[in-house]
């Protein structure tokens, strides 16, 4: 799976002061992960020192997802450049595991 065929599935707007990465718009909170890629491998569950949320991520061949569930139990969805997604992993102090998709 890649950037673009994921950026496909939605209406992605850019986060502002955050290059290459996405927010998606447009659907319900409770729109999980799993609803927005599909029941597929390599969907990792993380708790970084530096969210509350839970923080799900999705490996792309050039980029990834990161999703957080809130308390809440609501989604926020983001999509991300690979220059985009090793920043912001960096910044959570999360460090993948070897599965990707």
């Amino acid at each position: 799976m890649t950037f673009d065929n994921v950026k496909r599935l939605g209406k992605w707007t850019p986060i502002r002061d955050c290059p290459g990465r996405f927010v998606l718009r447009g659907v319900l909170p409770t729109f999980s992960v799993v609803d927005l890629l599909g029941d597929i491998a390599g969907i990792q569950q993380y708790q970084s020192p530096r969210a509350i949320d839970t923080i799900w991520v999705v490996c792309l061949q050039d980029g990834g997802v990161i999703s957080y569930k809130r308390l809440a139990g609501t989604w926020r969805h983001t999509l991300n450049t690979e220059e985009g997604f090793r920043r912001k992993l960096e910044q959570l102090e999360i460090s993948l595991q070897e599965t990707a998709i």
